[in-house]
């Protein structure tokens, strides 16, 4: 990757060496970018360093942007005493809420005219430089929130900063966004969180029946505790609003189960939930932010042995049909699982058909 043609951004100090300010700045690196860094912890910016992600900053040294990566309750402190020390011209965050840090970072007299609030949505389950991509915003959201003090041209720099992530940034306000993550992801790890509570005390036998199901309602589940717990307290009241919105919802989907099977009375509460479950699924973003689309499934028997699932994406290819997505199950005591390919819909018949020429098995 080249550098942006007429750039501004030629020097930044990322402060906080996690997963998010490491994959920034291994970014950034790639579009050539003189990177520095800091943390509290010096491990973790010795890590980032021998990752290529850049190397470590003489607090003395102005830069042309600095990216504060760390927890939301912490980012107003950070920002005015890089703003004391003069260490860069435009400042902005990564955190997950935004109302948080810009009440406080008004409240401590930091300036606000060179600041802009972002968040850039993605991330993994892992956490930490180790787990840092530089791939990890490509085509992802990245909010921008400017208060009313923000000048253009700190606009401007954020701006080119996600340009030059690969991520597509949205404007949106500061109580706006927060609403939105509430809806989005924080209360849905809250969620997760909950379902995975569940499994903490099931029982052996419970568990060995398992299957894609519970892994994917349950996947988030495994983020940091103490890294969520910051995260929610920054944003508690859209998160409880929708966390109460969800608990009316299972409510009456308890009482409707529990009328069925005393009294053999309709379970409408049941289908209503599920039915506008549906209707939810179906306006999630598709790929690459598109509308949503449906796909068909096509399912393959396949191995579990080295370089199967790359035999099998080579025999896709070679179908000529394109793979939008694809997913692994596991059969619980067996050596194989089965490859969930997702396509086209007009493109089902083809791949299948060209993959039983090459070989391959389908389930009827």
């Amino acid at each position: 990757m080249t550098p942006i043609e007429g750039a501004t951004i030629g020097s930044a100090v990322v402060v906080g060496t996690g997963l998010i300010g490491t994959s920034i700045a291994l970014a950034l690196r790639q579009r050539g970018v003189r990177v520095f860094l800091a943390d509290r912890d010096a491990a973790a910016v010795r890590l980032a360093r021998e990752l290529g992600a850049g190397e470590e900053w003489p607090s003395d040294r102005t830069v042309d942007l600095a990216i504060i990566a760390v927890p939301p309750r912490f980012v107003a402190q950070q920002l005015l005493d890089l703003q004391k020390n003069d260490a860069a011209r435009v400042y902005t965050d990564v955190a997950s809420v935004k109302v948080l840090p810009l009440e406080q970072a008004a409240q401590l007299g930091c300036d606000l005219s060179v600041y802009v609030a972002g968040h850039p949505l993605a991330g993994r389950e892992r956490s930490g430089p180790a787990a840092a991509r530089a791939d990890l915003f490509l085509g992802r959201p990245w909010a921008l929130c400017p208060s009313a003090e923000t000048t253009e041209q700190a606009l401007e720099t954020a701006l080119e900063l996600v340009e030059l992530c690969g991520g597509n940034s949205v404007r949106i306000g500061a109580e706006e966004h927060d609403r939105a993550v509430a809806v989005i992801s924080h209360a849905p790890h809250v969620t997760a969180a909950a379902v995975a509570a569940q499994l903490s005390e099931a029982s052996e036998t419970a568990l060995g029946l398992s299957g894609q199901g519970v892994r994917d309602v349950t996947r988030i589940a495994a983020g940091d505790p103490s890294l969520w717990t910051g995260i929610l307290a920054g944003n508690a009241g859209p998160v409880a609003e929708v966390l109460e919105a969800l608990v009316e919802d299972l409510s009456a989907v308890a009482r409707s189960l529990r009328a069925f099977a005393g009294e053999g009375t309709a379970v409408a509460g049941v289908t209503d939930l599920l039915e506008r479950g549906v209707r939810g699924t179906g306006r999630i973003p598709g790929k690459h932010g598109g509308p949503a689309r449906t796909y068909t499934v096509v399912q393959v028997v396949i191995g579990d042995r080295p370089g199967e699932l790359a035999r099998l994406v080579q025999a896709a290819g070679e179908t000529g049909v394109n793979i939008e997505d694809i997913r692994l199950e596991h059969a619980p005591g067996l050596p194989l699982g089965a490859a969930e390919l997702y396509v086209q819909p007009e493109a089902a018949a083809a791949l299948a058909d060209g993959l039983r020429e090459r070989g391959w098995h389908l389930p009827a």
